[in-house]
């Protein structure tokens, strides 16, 4: 057991490889978490953008924030699946019979999904500047969205990682992701939401994706961030603690 604490990251870097590897090998997954949001994208931009009044002539930087916030929701029910199908194969069993930290096997899954958003986020601004995208941020303002969109991706992960060591088949493990995904929809991601009715705008205006939205566009945008950028760090954090805590008594229980 001690062994196991001493190695633990070097057991996390070996079980990230170990599913990096599946992801890579797993095109069809790339593929649908990188186009998806992007085609969302060209979608607003192209066809609905010039009949959304968002208070700026280029509405590709008004909607950049909520089609990451998409990517990152609609990337980590991947995770759930593969998490998923470890459970059902009984390779977690194998792997606690090794001497390898316990937990390393599930950091394995959470440090895979944070690198695969990652690289889905980064793909998704190149095509947004090919689009038009412009920003006026400086690099204290970049390494903040940065920041911020990590927490998400973590966040967002250990929700995940529920799902998967609970569900009882694949539909199961990756459906929780559809309402963070709709969650955009109803917030300041696509359209201002002075625009909505009242009971919708006020969940819109009280629900985290719209305070991580205008935080990410402010910091972009060199405008005023205010509370935003407290808000946004509070729900996800918040969430990020919750959700840990849960998964990993859940984890522990599954391991017993």
């Amino acid at each position: 057991m001690e062994a196991a604490k001493n190695y633990l990251f070097s057991d996390m870097s070996v079980m990230l490889g170990r599913s990096m590897r599946h992801i890579s090998r797993s095109m069809d997954t790339i593929i649908t978490v990188c186009l998806t949001p992007i085609a969302m994208m060209l979608l607003f931009v192209y066809v609905l953008g010039g009949a959304i009044q968002a208070g700026t002539d280029n509405y590709v930087n008004y909607l950049l924030p909520g089609i990451l916030l998409m990517a990152i929701a609609s990337g980590i029910s991947y995770t759930a699946f593969r998490l998923f199908t470890d459970m059902q194969s009984g390779i977690f069993e194998r792997f606690h019979s090794m001497p390898i930290a316990r937990s390393a096997a599930l950091w394995g899954h959470v440090l895979t999904s944070l690198v695969s958003n990652v690289i889905s986020v980064v793909v998704i601004i190149l095509v947004a500047l090919i689009m038009g995208f412009r920003s006026s941020a400086g690099v204290l303002s970049w390494l903040a969205v940065a920041g911020i969109l990590a927490l998400v991706i973590l966040a967002l992960t250990w929700i995940a990682v529920i799902p998967g060591l609970t569900a009882k088949s694949v539909d199961g493990a990756s459906a929780f992701s559809y309402p963070l995904i709709f969650l955009p929809f109803i917030s300041s991601a696509f359209v201002p939401t002075e625009s909505m009715p009242g009971p919708v705008r006020a969940f819109a205006e009280n629900q985290p994706v719209t305070s991580i939205v205008d935080a990410i566009r402010a910091l972009l945008f060199n405008q005023p961030v205010g509370n935003d950028i407290w808000v946004a760090l509070a729900w996800c954090v918040g969430i990020l603690i919750v959700a840990y805590l849960f998964a990993m008594r859940v984890y522990k229980q599954k391991a017993a």
